[in-house]
């Protein structure tokens, strides 16, 4: 190594075909696929096994999602554990209105918490299947990644030294604000966002969920949602301003909002329970076309971020990991180049499709609390047309549910 280069001060590079710098849903879905197929790869990951498998992350799985890790050897767990719901209910103008999504299209969602999937997916992928795995690493570098070897270094946490790993492709996972995102140089990409001007306020409550599925408060003080996680734990979130302080929504008020924005007749009142998380998120959206540079492969948040309004993150992340992991194992088995050739492309159908059907619900949830009398009236018409037009239903379901053929 000469002293310009980024990995300079190492010692003799390790060698992997794939190195995928990233270990959340993304990165060990498409190490699983990997190992699966007998090649070799490496995933770094900053943080430590205890982080990654305790990190609260979203939890609504789409069934085309489940099937895909089921096919993939990947959805032992999640098939006996998590929970299949079938229904959600919007709740405006202090009425409730179930959508019964199962009975119109046949499929459901699945609920099992991003925690418990990452868990199953390093057990099956480190444990089971051997693959390479280095937790706490530091410094990240990239190098070379327009060339035939490009390399990966990192600074071990044990020794302090920097390793070096010549790989023939990177996989990079490591989220939005992650070293391979930040490797693409501008003039490269382009990255498109979207600001919706509004925050959530996300809250884990220890309390049972007060319904037997997802609700959506479309409230004129602003929007609520519950999303079940478990028996014992439930998803709550409440519209705020950008930027709100959490220190601003002490126990009682959370409570309030809660009980007057999912208010209905005949419903049974949110049930009350410690918070044990309380955070705000600021709802945007980006995308970076490609997804692909030279060697170097985006996939999850590294390359999209779709607002949480949809539960649609993991989701995506999924399919990127799917089209990836099986490219790079025709690439590297069979040495077909068809599949990364048209790896962002295909990711990218239906990543915009996503994004725009989030534009869509944003309104639906929002729009009543916009404080502008005619988006309340077009909202209202909307929310009323999905209970009484069967094309509309048709329609938001296969958008909610993620099934439509061809994106």
């Amino acid at each position: 190594m000469t002293p310009s280069s980024p990995h300079a001060d190492s010692g003799a590079p390790q060698r992997f075909p794939v190195v995928v710098v990233g270990a959340g849903p993304a990165g060990l879905t498409v190490g699983g696929i990997l190992r699966a197929a007998g090649v070799d790869c490496l995933v770094l990951e900053t943080g430590t096994r205890e982080f990654i498998e305790r990190r609260p992350r979203a939890g609504v799985i789409e069934e085309w999602a489940v099937r895909g890790l089921e096919r993939r050897g990947l959805a032992g767990n999640l098939l006996e554990r998590a929970e299949r719901h079938t229904a959600c209910e919007f709740r405006f103008g202090g009425e409730r209105y179930r959508f019964p999504y199962r009975e119109l299209t046949g499929s459901h969602h699945w609920v099992y918490p991003q925690p418990l999937l990452v868990t199953d997916l390093v057990r099956e992928y480190a444990d089971v299947r051997g693959g390479a795995i280095r937790f706490g690493v530091r410094d990240v570098r990239l190098c070379d990644l327009d060339g035939d070897r490009p390399s990966v270094s990192y600074l071990c946490p044990e020794s302090g030294r920097r390793e070096v790993v010549v790989c023939d492709f990177v996989a990079g996972c490591d989220g939005a604000r992650g070293v391979t995102r930040a490797s693409v140089a501008p003039d490269r990409a382009r990255v498109a966002r979207h600001d919706y001007g509004i925050g959530w306020l996300a809250l884990l409550a220890e309390a049972p969920p007060s319904a037997d599925c997802v609700l959506f408060g479309c409230h004129p003080d602003g929007f609520a949602g519950q999303m079940p996680r478990s028996p014992e734990v439930t998803r709550y979130y409440l519209q705020c301003t950008p930027g709100d302080d959490p220190g601003n929504w002490p126990h009682e008020r959370v409570w309030t909002e809660l009980r007057r924005r999912l208010g209905a007749a005949g419903a049974a009142p949110p049930a009350e329970g410690r918070l044990i998380e309380k955070r705000v998120l600021d709802m945007h959206d980006y995308v970076t076309e490609p997804m692909s540079f030279g060697r170097l492969f985006l996939a999850g948040d590294a390359a999209h971020l779709v607002a949480p309004i949809a539960a649609k993150g993991m989701n995506l992340a999924l399919h990127d990991a799917f089209l990836l992991g099986d490219s790079l194992v025709a690439r590297l088995t069979l040495d077909d180049e068809s599949g990364l050739a048209g790896y962002s492309r295909d990711c990218l159908r239906r990543v915009w499709d996503y994004q725009e059907f989030s534009q869509w619900l944003s309104e639906l949830y929002h729009g009543t609390a916009a404080g502008d009398p005619f988006r309340a009236g077009t909202t209202q018409a909307r929310l009323r047309r999905l209970f009484t037009s069967p094309a509309a239903a048709a329609a938001f379901a296969e958008q909610y549910l993620g099934t439509a053929a061809r994106h």
